[in-house]
C-alpha cells in the first residue's frame, strides 16, 4: 500500500463533533487555538541561534545554513510528518498520545508486555507535555515584553515584573471560561501572521539572496563545516517546531482539514517570510544578532504596536497550553493516571472548555517561578525543546504501532515511515539532550515527578482493586444466599457504587454485615472508562435486571468526559427503572490506606500513593451526587 494511499481504517476529514459547523468558521477557530505556540517562535529563535548560550557568528554561510535547517524543518516535520501522516491517526475524530494509546488496547491486547512499555511511553510524553506548558507561557510573553527593551533602556527593570503580571492575569481570568475570548483569537492570528508576514517579505525584498536559504545543501554545508557545533545548533533551531504537537493533540475539537487550510495558507508562509526576514537582516548587518532581530525589522514606529501585538499573541499561544493541560490531565483521570479533581465546565455550548483550579494554580507558580528565576528568554530557552522533542519522538513511536497493528501496514513500510520521522527527532532530541545542563534538567524534572505519579497512581490503583477482588463475593452466591436468609427490605432505592461490574462490592457486604438490612432495589453501579474520546448517550448506560430488585448497570464514559450521575440515572429512567435521585441513597467506599502491607512496591511508592488518594478530590462532587443522599463506609487497607 503506498504511503499516501488512504488506509481503509484511517477516517476521512469530515469532522464528527461539527457535523454543522461551517469550514471557514472552523479554520479561523483552529487559527486562534492551536497555532499561537508554534506562531509566537519567531519572537526567540533565530536570536537564540545567534546570540544565545551556543549561538554562531552571524555571517552569511551560518545565517543561510541556519535559515535552511529552520524551514526544512518546518517542512518535513510539521508539514509532512504532522500535517500530512500523524493528523490521519486519530480515535474516533481525537487526536494526541492519550488517546492513542486507547485506540491501540484492543488491537494489542495479546502482547501484554508491548502494552505495558507503550504506557509507560504514553505517560512520559504527557508528562513532557506539562513541562512544555509550564514553559510555553513563561517564554512566549517575557520574550514579548522584551521587545520594550529595543524602544527604550528605561524599560528593562519593567520586563520580569510585567511579565509576571500578565500572567497572574491570565492564570486568574480561566475561571471565566474562554468562550468569549476565544471569539476574537483567530482575527488577532491572522493579523499577527500577516503583520510577521509582511515586515519579512520586506526584508526579503531587500536582500533577496537570502531566498538560497531554501537549498538544503546550505544546510549540509552548515554541519559540513561546524560538525559537533552543527548538531548543537539544533537545540536552538528546534525551537521553530515547538507547538506542532498542539495540531495533533486539539485535532478533535477541528478536524484535519481546517487544520490543513490554515497551516498550508497562513500559517506556513508567515513563518517563512518572518524567518526569512530576519534572515535577510542579518545579511545586510549581522550586528542586529546581538539584540532581537524579530524586532528589528519593525520600523521604529512600530516598534510599539508590534510588541503589543506580541504580547497579546503570546498570550493566545499561553491559553492555547493552558486549555491543552486542562484536557489532558481530564483524559489522564478518565484513563486512570491520575486522582479525581475538580473540573469546572466553563460553558453550557463548548463541552471542551473546562478549568480545572488545582491544575490552573500549580501551572502558575510553576510559571511564575521560572520567569523570576530565569529573568530573560534566552536563559529561559535553553529548558525550552527537550519536552517538545521527547513528546515528537514518543509521537513518532505510537504511530508506528497505529500503522503496524491498527491499519494492518506492511512491517516496511511503517517501519520507513516511522524510521524516517525518528531520524529528525532523534537529531532534535540528541541535540536537546547538551542542553541538560544549562536548564533543560528543570523539564526534565517536572516531567520526571509528572511521570512517577502517574504511574504510582495507576498501580497504586490495580493494587486495590486486586485487593477488593478477593474481598468479592460472587453476585450469583450471594443471591442465593439473600434468598435463602431473606434480610429484612426497608423501602427506597439504594446505589452502591463498584470498581469493576463483576461480583458483589464490599460496600454492599459491609452494609449488609452492619445493619442486617438492604433496601427494596439495590443498584450496583460500576463506570467504566471507554476506549474512545466519547460515547454516544444511546450506548452509555447498560442495564442487566439481576433479580431480587438487584440490578447491576454499567455506565461509560470516553477520556474527554466526565461522569454525571443524574444524566446515568436518566438514562436508567428511560430503560424502565425510575428513580429519583433526590430519594436515593448512594453507598460509597472510602479507605483508609497503611504503608505497612507486603504488597510489591517501594515503601516511598506507597507513601506517595497514599498521599495522592488523600488529597484526591472528593467522590461526591466527583461524581454529582447530591451530598445529603450519600452514605461512606470506611475500611482500613494495608498496602
Amino acid at each position: 500500500m503506498p504511503f499516501f494511499a488512504r488506509s481503509a481504517a484511517a477516517p476521512s476529514d469530515n469532522h464528527p463533533h461539527h457535523p454543522q459547523a461551517p469550514l471557514h468558521s472552523l479554520a479561523l477557530a483552529a487559527l486562534g487555538i492551536i497555532y499561537g505556540d508554534i506562531g509566537t517562535s519567531p519572537l526567540y529563535t533565530i536570536k537564540e541561534c545567534f546570540s544565545g548560550s551556543h549561538g554562531v557568528e552571524a555571517n552569511a554561510a551560518n545565517v543561510l545554513g541556519i535559515l535552511s535547517l529552520v524551514f526544512w524543518s518546518l517542512i518535513i516535520v510539521v508539514s509532512l510528518k504532522y500535517v500530512i501522516f500523524v493528523l490521519r491517526a486519530d480515535n474516533k475524530g481525537e487526536g494526541g498520545t492519550f488517546s492513542l494509546l486507547a485506540a491501540l488496547r484492543k488491537p494489542l491486547s495479546d502482547r501484554k508486555r508491548w502494552w505495558t512499555v507503550l504506557t509507560v511511553l504514553t505517560a512520559a510524553g504527557a508528562s513532557m507535555l506539562y513541562g512544555d506548558g509550564i514553559i510555553t507561557p513563561a517564554i512566549s510573553v517575557l520574550s514579548a515584553m522584551e521587545g520594550l527593551n529595543m524602544a527604550t533602556d528605561a524599560a528593562a527593570p519593567y520586563v520580569v515584573p510585567l511579565t509576571c503580571l500578565i500572567l497572574f492575569g491570565l492564570f486568574f481570568a480561566q475561571r471565566f471560561g474562554t468562550a468569549v475570548i476565544g471569539k476574537v483569537f483567530g482575527p488577532i492570528m491572522i493579523l499577527w501572521f500577516g503583520s510577521i508576514g509582511t515586515l519579512g517579505l520586506l526584508a526579503v525584498l531587500r536582500q533577496p539572496d537570502v531566498l538560497a536559504a531554501l537549498n538544503p545543501w546550505h544546510a549540509y554545508q552548515y554541519f559540513a563545516v561546524h560538525h559537533l557545533h552543527g548538531i548543537v545548533s539544533l537545540a536552538s533551531v528546534v525551537l521553530c517546531i515547538t507547538g506542532c504537537e498542539a495540531l495533533y493533540a486539539d485535532m478533535g475539537h477541528f478536524g484535519r482539514l481546517p487544520i490543513r487550510i490554515t497551516w498550508y495558507g497562513i500559517v506556513l508562509p508567515g513563518l517563512v517570510l518572518s524567518y526569512f526576514g530576519q534572515g535577510a537582516l542579518l545579511l545586510h548587518d549581522p550586528t542586529v544578532a546581538e539584540v532581537n532581530p524579530f524586532y528589528a525589522l519593525a520600523p521604529k514606529a512600530l516598534l510599539y504596536p508590534l510588541v503589543g501585538l506580541a504580547t497579546v499573541s503570546a498570550i493566545i499561544a499561553s491559553q492555547a497550553m493552558i486549555s491543552g493541560v486542562y484536557s489532558l490531565t481530564q483524559q489522564a483521570i478518565q484513563l486512570g493516571f491520575t486522582p479525581r479533581m475538580r473540573i469546572i465546565h466553563t460553558s453550557e455550548q463548548a463541552k471542551g472548555q473546562i478549568y480545572m483550579p488545582t491544575v490552573n494554580w500549580l501551572v502558575m507558580l510553576a510559571c511564575l517561578t521560572l520567569v523570576l528565576a530565569f529573568k530573560e528568554s534566552t536563559r529561559l530557552a535553553s529548558a525550552y525543546g527537550f519536552a517538545v522533542t521527547a513528546t515528537m519522538t514518543i509521537t513518532s513511536i505510537m504511530y508506528f504501532h497505529v500503522t503496524r497493528f491498527r491499519w494492518n501496514w506492511p512491517l516496511w513500510q511503517s517501519a520507513a515511515l516511522a524510521g524516517l520521522f525518528l531520524i529528525f527527532d532523534g537529531a532534535f532530541l540528541s541535540a536537546n539532550i547538551l542542553k541538560v545542563k544549562d536548564g533543560g534538567w528543570i523539564t526534565i524534572c517536572i516531567a520526571s515527578i509528572v511521570l512517577i505519579s502517574m504511574i504510582t497512581w495507576r498501580d497504586g490503583r490495580a493494587l486495590l482493586a486486586k485487593h477488593y477482588a478477593l474481598m468479592r463475593m460472587p453476585t450469583d452466591v450471594f443471591l442465593k444466599d439473600l434468598a435463602e436468609y431473606s434480610p429484612q427490605r426497608t423501602a427506597g432505592t439504594a446505589v452502591f457504587m463498584s470498581i469493576t461490574p463483576e461480583g458483589v462490592p464490599h460496600t454492599l457486604l459491609h452494609h449488609l454485615k452492619h445493619n442486617e438490612a438492604l433496601h427494596e432495589r439495590v443498584l450496583l453501579l460500576s463506570i467504566l472508562s471507554a476506549e474512545t474520546p466519547t460515547v454516544p448517550a444511546e450506548e452509555r448506560v447498560f442495564l442487566e435486571d439481576l433479580g431480587q430488585g438487584f440490578y447491576r448497570i454499567r455506565a461509560s464514559y470516553g477520556f474527554m468526559e466526565s461522569p454525571d450521575m443524574p444524566g446515568i440515572l436518566d438514562l436508567v429512567g428511560k430503560k424502565g427503572v425510575a428513580i429519583d435521585i433526590y430519594t436515593t441513597s448512594f453507598f460509597l467506599g472510602r479507605e483508609t490506606l497503611f504503608s505497612s502491607g507486603s504488597a510489591p512496591m517501594a515503601q516511598w511508592r506507597k507513601k506517595l500513593f497514599i498521599f495522592m488518594s488523600r488529597n484526591a478530590w472528593n467522590a461526591t462532587s466527583f461524581f454529582k451526587l447530591p451530598p445529603d443522599r450519600v452514605v461512606e463506609l470506611g475500611n482500613q487497607v494495608e498496602l
